[in-house]
This record gives C-alpha cells, sequence and structure tokens, in this order.
C-alpha cells in the first residue's frame, strides 16, 4: 500500500471484515452513479467518514483501491476540503458563522463564547467525545444570522447564551431539534453518510425555506416585480456593443 509515493494501493488495513465487506457493497452503489469512477471521490470519503468518525489512512487507503488511484491523489483531495476530517470528530460537529453578516450579527463572540465554554479552541473536541468545535466561513443562511449548524443542520438567530444550553443539551443527550430541517438530529457519522448519497428518510421534513428566505419573493409577487425578459436584455447589450463599435 503506498502513502505518498504516486503508487496505486493494492490492500487496505485499519477495518474489520464485517466493515470492510459493507463499504464495499455501499462504494459499489456510488461508483455506480457516475461515469467515470473517479469521480464517485468525494461521496466515498464522506462514506469511509461515516464508518470512522473521520478519514483514516485506512479510509483513504480504500478510496484509492475502490477507484484505482493513488493514496496520494486521495489525501490531496481530503486536505483541501475542511469537511472531511483527518482526527476523531464530535458526535456533534458544532459549526459557528463567522463570516461577515454572522460576525456582524454576534457570530464571533458566539465562537469566543463558546471556546471558553466547552474549554476548546478550533477544530478541537471536547473530552467526553460529544462535541467538536469549528468556526465557519459561511453557513449559507445570511437571512437568519448568527447562525450555527449542527451536523449542517440549522440553528437560527443564536445568542451567546442560546449557543452554550446548545452545547449543554447535545453533551446531556437531550432532544434537540433543528430550527428548520428534519424533526430530529442526527450524529456526526450518520450526516456522513447523507452526505455520501444514502438517505435516512428526514429529508423533507420540517420547514425548509422560512419568511425571512422568502420575504423578497412575497414583495416581488405583490408589486409585481419581475425579471427582466432575457431576450431583451440581449438585444440592448447587442445594441450597446454596436455603438460601441
Amino acid at each position: 500500500m503506498s502513502g505518498t509515493d504516486g503508487q496505486a494501493s493494492t490492500s487496505t488495513g485499519g477495518f474489520s471484515d464485517e466493515a470492510r465487506a459493507r463499504l464495499e457493497v455501499d462504494a459499489k452503489e456510488i461508483i455506480a452513479r457516475y461515469p467515470k469512477p473517479r469521480s464517485a471521490l468525494l461521496p466515498l470519503l464522506h462514506l469511509v467518514q461515516a464508518e470512522e468518525g473521520f478519514v483514516s489512512t485506512a479510509g483513504i487507503a480504500f478510496c484509492a483501491e475502490q477507484l484505482g488511484i493513488t493514496t496520494a491523489e486521495v489525501t490531496a483531495v481530503v486536505t483541501f476540503y475542511t469537511m472531511y476530517k483527518r482526527r476523531p470528530t464530535g458526535e456533534y460537529h458544532v459549526g459557528v458563522c463567522t463570516n461577515t453578516l454572522c460576525a456582524v450579527m454576534g457570530g464571533d463572540e458566539i465562537f469566543a463564547a463558546l471556546k471558553e465554554h466547552l474549554g476548546v479552541g478550533n477544530d478541537e473536541t471536547t473530552e467526553d467525545g460529544r462535541v467538536s468545535l469549528e468556526h465557519i466561513e459561511c453557513n449559507a443562511a445570511c437571512d437568519y444570522a448568527p447562525v450555527i449548524m449542527v451536523n449542517w443542520e440549522f440553528f437560527d438567530n443564536q445568542t451567546p447564551e442560546s449557543a452554550k444550553r446548545l452545547v449543554d443539551d447535545l453533551r446531556l443527550g437531550r432532544d434537540v431539534r433543528p430550527s428548520r430541517g428534519p424533526d430530529a438530529l442526527c450524529t456526526w457519522k450518520q450526516a456522513s453518510r447523507v452526505l455520501a448519497g444514502f438517505s435516512d428518510g428526514h429529508g423533507a421534513e420540517g420547514v425548509q425555506a422560512g419568511e425571512p428566505s422568502l420575504v423578497g419573493l412575497r414583495l416581488a409577487r405583490e408589486r409585481g416585480w419581475r425579471a427582466p425578459d432575457p431576450a431583451a436584455v440581449r438585444a440592448a447589450g447587442d445594441g450597446s456593443e454596436g455603438e460601441a463599435r
């Protein structure tokens, strides 16, 4: 089995026989979705992360073996995308958005409060293994800022106090429900399996787009606003180019 020497893997250690057999079945299903096997690398990485909670050396070798590529190629992808973790991650990954709007609305304060409350730094896990904390560049939910995501589910309009209650509830095993989306919160491993393309049956549950997300559409309908006609825009552009020439 190669490391970073550019040679293709030929064997995989680290997984039990039962786990490997299960992973191979799922990997074949994933690979069959794509015209070229190597295109399946991202979901395959989520698959092995769902098994161990992170992408281990064994997971990298397994992906390389299944796709007929080198471990160096797999490692390059794993280390590029922050959604793939290279060390064990907590059962609940708490991502605090600290990008512009969330930061202005209190995201930085929330992140600082959680670091102190949990006694961990960025991308670290509590001693009990329940919660990992990370600052996220954008959770794509600016209309609900400041936002926290737990295992990629939304917790909207947070404050330092509500965020501390949230992580306390997670550590105590209490029932925690996202602000939008599914009726229940899955674990980090379960979320990784969903991202590998295996539905958990909760995709259509709960509110998908709330009022803050839809207010623009509502105002447009009330006021009769419509997007410009594409043909008219193209014609106007052609005319402008002609005048410039």
